[in-house]
């Protein structure tokens, strides 16, 4: 099942009204804080020498770092702005970028079948993604492996709603970047904690490793504690 156009134009109209800059998204943290850690935790399961795919990859930070860690990078997101904002900022650099709905099983067959079998990438994606679809977003992470790649998939958890209370009910009330995301109606930490598993092992992919962690924002609360998002990662190969 596609994305509703509703999701659809709220993404495009997030990300056309977003310069590209670094941090300027909420979620834009540095890759110190996300890819690098990332990286170490995926590695001791993954061979280096493939393409790794960031899903959901917006302007493109997390993807450029990717590509210092394996043999290619390839970034994909659901929105055009986003694309053109990393395509800009790679300035043809050793990363590609292409716009990819991921409940489109025919446009993700068709990358597999163009990449091989490659490793994933993928933070924060189903949490936000309509309950309809996010079974086809697990099902492209298990497409784009297949049977010799492997995936890294960080997603946030109910504690993250709290967090986002708090940042949202501060006196002088959210912060400029959170205010953006809840105005184009995006919704983050929507799914329960008991679905991404569930959807995981649907998607036929089996757990490697796992563990708790923080998705880092680039906002801080008034008293100048930043965002940090409880999140749970999973090593994912295929079943």
């Amino acid at each position: 099942m596609n994305v509703s156009d509703k999701y659809r134009n709220a993404w495009e109209s997030y990300w056309r009204g977003t310069s590209g800059a670094r941090g300027e998204a909420i979620w834009d943290s540095d890759p110190a804080l996300s890819a690098a850690p990332h990286s170490e935790l995926l590695l001791p399961h993954a061979d280096p020498d493939r393409t790794i795919v960031d899903l959901g990859c917006g302007n493109g930070t997390q993807t450029r770092y990717l590509a210092t860690r394996f043999a290619r990078a390839v970034g994909v997101d659901l929105s055009h702005a986003a694309v053109e904002h990393a395509r800009r900022a790679a300035q043809g650099g050793p990363v590609e970028f292409q716009q990819l709905d991921l409940t489109d099983a025919g446009a993700v067959r068709a990358l597999h079948e163009r990449l091989g079998d490659s490793h994933v990438y993928m933070r924060a994606v189903i949490h936000q993604s309509e309950p309809q679809a996010r079974p086809s977003v697990a099902a492209a992470v298990a497409e784009l492996i297949g049977k010799e790649g492997r995936a890294f998939v960080v997603e946030l958890t109910s504690g993250s709603r709290e967090v986002l209370r708090r940042a949202a009910s501060e006196p002088g009330g959210p912060g400029p970047k959170l205010q953006r995301v809840f105005h184009h109606g995006l919704k983050p930490a929507d799914a329960p904690d008991e679905e991404i598993p569930r959807l995981l092992t649907g998607a036929g992919l089996a757990v490697l490793a796992d563990g708790e962690t923080t998705v880092p924002q680039t906002e801080h609360l008034e008293d100048g504690t930043r965002i940090d998002l409880p999140a749970r990662w999973f090593v994912l190969a295929r079943a």
